[in-house]
């Protein structure tokens, strides 16, 4: 396999709405989506540790977006791995599996997935040595949504928002194996490009990013708290994650995410060079959906014209 010649898309959407009323948010966001499907759709939310929001996916919002995917397919899917901690244990712990048993979505722990469960990545010009095994539920999948937290990471990442929760889509150490994944991702000087590839091999039709409250600095557990107020939402990863970043340098971030121009980060030049999303800052559209998230808008728009 080769990594194809990049098609990115011309012009790309991001949806922003306030998030007093978190529902009516996602609610308001999932509409400008067509996620109608007799096939399965595949959910990943952030579920890296054992923390709460904003370090994981919002309770509130996990709800509302099952139940919205639940109305709109044939069958809902969710799969998560936990980077820091036991997944099992971060998923009933933080009432993950409790809400799964009462609304009757699938809940995937993949570190218990059998090696039958993931497809081997490999391409040339990939920064990972021996390719990466990737959860097929993913790939094979009519839809796939995504949800995901506003957030630094001091581990190499700089940031983990849309793009860098792939990982968790990604094997550690499958079963039957030895080579351990996540330790050279988390060792690799190429750590950042390794995230961005990820992503070239399977894509999201919505990706909502709570940002209601976020971590500024430190992350991915814990750090230092932020509130932008806000829910974000788009199909394009690059564009969402550079919208994050701009939201991240308005609050004042770590000098990672501070440094250089917005789509010369490594995670988002290496997925746009891939297709992933948008090439550039001037193909991102934000459309404000209420007069909180206009203000926001007009914000992040000049910060994405001056630092883009």
């Amino acid at each position: 396999m080769t990594l194809d010649q990049p098609t990115a898309p011309h012009r790309s959407e991001v949806f922003l709405t306030e998030a007093s009323h978190r529902a009516k948010g996602v609610k308001r966001l999932f509409q400008q989506f067509n996620l109608q499907t007799d096939g399965s759709i595949a959910l990943k939310a952030n579920y890296n540790s054992d923390d709460p929001f904003p370090a994981s996916t919002h309770p509130e919002t996990l709800r509302m977006l099952a139940e919205l995917l639940m109305d709109s397919s044939g069958s809902l899917f969710m799969a998560e791995r936990s980077g820091m901690g036991i997944t099992g244990s971060v998923l009933r712990n933080r009432g993950v599996l409790d809400l799964s048993q009462r609304l009757g979505f699938e809940l995937i722990d993949l570190d218990s997935l059998g090696l039958e469960g993931w497809e081997d990545i490999r391409a040339e010009g990939l920064h990972w040595k021996h390719g990466f095994k990737m959860a097929r539920i993913f790939r094979q999948a009519e839809k796939v949504v995504q949800t995901c937290c506003l957030k630094t990471h001091r581990f190499g990442g700089h940031f983990t928002m849309s793009l860098k929760n792939s990982v968790g889509m990604v094997a550690s150490r499958p079963e039957g194996t030895s080579y351990d994944y996540m330790r050279e991702l988390h060792t690799s000087p190429f750590q950042r490009l390794m995230i961005a590839e990820i992503n070239k091999f399977y894509k999201t039709d919505l990706v909502l990013m709570d940002a209601a409250r976020g971590l500024v600095k430190g992350g991915p557990d814990h750090g230092e708290l932020i509130e932008p107020g806000l829910l974000l939402a788009s199909s394009d990863r690059v564009a969402l994650d550079a919208v994050g970043v701009a939201l991240l340098r308005l609050h004042k971030s770590t000098p990672e995410v501070m440094r250089g121009r917005i789509f010369e980060q490594e995670q988002i030049s290496r997925a746009a060079s891939l297709g992933v999303g948008v090439s550039s800052p001037e193909k991102i559209n934000l459309v404000p959906l209420d007069e909180p998230s206009r203000k926001a808008a007009e914000a992040i728009g000049n910060m994405l014209e001056s630092q883009g």
